[in-house]
């Protein structure tokens, strides 16, 4: 697979150096191509700069297998992006969500609700237009649905988003295919479709669904001659299929893409050469040493974290120490308040029981002056009884008052020990906490020390041994066993979206492609979704050439 170069050339500089021609090397994992074309013969602009896109010519039939360098990946994922988004490969609209998904991933990293807030993606270009114009959907309500499944990846690099990207849209229907406007021999006009199995003829209302269709292991040669070509069947009881183009330059390109299709398709087939293979042998210990290394750093970002989560345990437990150390203390200054209150008022309890019984001595001593001085007469007799009566009266009651004074007093003798006893055991609790807020590690118990937040290079280097690599591969297989697995989730996360967003959908909106797709869908001969079965090689190169 050719990979895609983007570069800038002024055409002055271009003058300035006398060139005519210019050849351009592009490498790839199968073999390398060289192509050269003369600037100056083409019908291009005068202005500065020229803008010359270099793009892949060839696709591959499985991007996981033959991309084998990073950036031959990045720039191919660019491509097929961009051709998705300008509608020239047809892609449903759930699987645009989730396309979308995976290339935000590739952008932004793992989903962060802290950083990536509602509107961080209004200004990017994530899905096709005709997508946005066929549901009753804002711009906030797509950028939802994008996020729900971009927060799902959290993990992945931006290799691997690239290249589940990858893995998605070469499953799409019109992925990897040129097409070319033809006719046949009774002067029907068709679509050729040259793509990198085979070659297949579709009507032109429906770039979706092909006529019929020529394997590569299933052609015996093309001939071309003038403005005819002839496709010839490896069964020789199939008729020769016969199409015309009106273009020369037109019938070149096809015959090139034929030829280097077809070759491609048998040299991945074949054993790869020792370039190649070494070419993957360092791909494989790239991706190797990368995976290490995201390991590596995954442990170091787990162990700060849980040293943060320590460290934040303990700043929650001092401060819930200092808490309990003013509450305490608090609690102190309000039993010494109430421990002096209840003081004063015992004493003025005191004085109010002496000043009774001073009284009660008195009213004691006036009656019996009464009783000595009253005998002179009945009347004054009577007046002296009735006046010691009511004397009487009065000191039952002076004793009586004596007597529930004494008892308040005690009481509140009572109530000032049990203040002051309160008073003591709230001093001893301010020194058992303030005792325990003072970190010491002599006095904390083994499993409660906090972690050691430093971290030595020997804990952190690796050592790529022959068990190790071992290892890796089982690893490796295992991935390729989960494949079916993840293309299964794949298959309910395509159907979930679009059962979620069918409802928002207007049918007046749907363009034919839609409409020949959902047609497939409900037939079951879409191919999207379904893998690429590997043909067998044919024995010899198909073509000759008849001028």
């Amino acid at each position: 697979m050719a990979s895609a170069l983007a570069a800038k050339m002024g055409l002055n500089s271009l003058r300035r150096k006398q060139a005519k021609n210019f050849n351009v090397r592009i490498t790839t994992m199968d073999a390398d191509m060289e192509f050269s074309c003369e600037v100056l013969d083409h019908d291009v602009s005068k202005e500065e700069p020229i803008t010359l896109n270099f793009l892949a010519k060839f696709y591959p039939e499985n991007a996981e297998e033959e991309l084998v360098q990073d950036i031959t990946q990045h720039l191919f994922f660019l491509q097929v992006k961009n051709k998705i988004l300008e509608e020239e490969i047809y892609c449903p609209p759930e699987a645009s969500v989730l396309l979308a998904s995976y290339a935000v991933q590739a952008k932004y990293g793992d989903y962060d609700p802290n950083v990536h807030k509602l509107g961080f993606l209004a200004q990017e270009e994530l899905l096709p237009k005709r997508v946005i114009n066929l549901y009753q959907m804002t711009a906030e309500m797509w950028e939802e649905r994008i996020t729900s499944c971009y927060a799902e990846h959290r993990g992945r690099t931006r290799e691997d988003a690239e290249m589940e990207y990858l893995k998605i849209a070469q499953d799409l229907e019109m992925y990897g295919i040129n097409y070319f406007p033809i006719r046949n021999k009774k002067g029907t006009d068709l679509l050729l479709g040259v793509d990198a199995l085979g070659l297949h003829i579709y009507d032109p209302d429906n770039k979706l669904t092909p006529k019929c269709s020529f394997p590569w292991n299933e052609i015996r040669n093309i001939s071309y001659s003038d403005r005819e070509f002839a496709i010839k069947p490896l069964d020789k009881k199939t008729d020769v299929f016969k199409f015309n183009s009106s273009k020369l330059k037109v019938n070149k390109l096809i015959l090139q893409l034929c030829m280097g299709n077809h070759d491609l398709f048998l040299r991945r087939r074949r054993v790869d050469s020792l370039e190649v293979q070494q070419m993957k042998a360092q791909a494989r210990e790239e991706r190797a040493r990368k995976r290490v290394e995201r390991q590596r750093l995954e442990r170091e970002k787990h162990l700060r974290e849980v040293a943060e989560r320590a460290r934040d345990d303990l700043e929650r437990r001092l401060i819930q120490l200092q808490d309990e150390a003013h509450m305490a203390n608090d609690a102190l200054l309000r039993s010494e308040e109430t421990a002096d209150l209840l003081a004063e008022k015992a004493q003025i309890a005191e004085e109010e029981a002496t000043l009774l019984s001073q009284k009660a001595s008195e009213a004691e001593a006036e009656m019996q002056r009464i009783k000595v001085t009253a005998i002179r007469s009945e009347e004054e007799r009577r007046m002296m009884e009735q006046k010691m009566l009511e004397a009487e009266m009065m000191a039952l009651k002076m004793a009586d008052e004596s007597e529930r004074r004494a008892m308040e007093a005690d009481q509140l003798k009572q109530d000032l020990q049990e203040a002051r006893d309160s008073e003591r055991r709230a001093k001893h609790k301010l020194l058992e906490i303030t005792s325990k807020s003072t970190y010491s590690p002599s006095t904390v118990p083994g499993d409660a020390m906090p972690p050691d937040l430093s971290f030595s290079r020997e804990n952190l280097s690796f050592d790529f041994k022959d068990t190790d690599m071992k290892r890796l591969s089982m690893e490796i297989e295992k991935e390729k066993v989960e494949y079916m697995e993840k293309s299964k989730h794949l298959q309910e996360q395509l159907n979930e979206l679009k059962t979620e967003i069918e409802s928002l959908k207007l049918k007046e909106r749907e363009t034919p492609l839609d409409i020949l797709h959902n047609e497939n869908t409900e037939k079951g001969t879409s191919n999207f979704g379904t893998s690429i079965q590997n043909a067998s090689p044919s024995p010899c190169h198909p073509f000759c050439l008849c001028v």
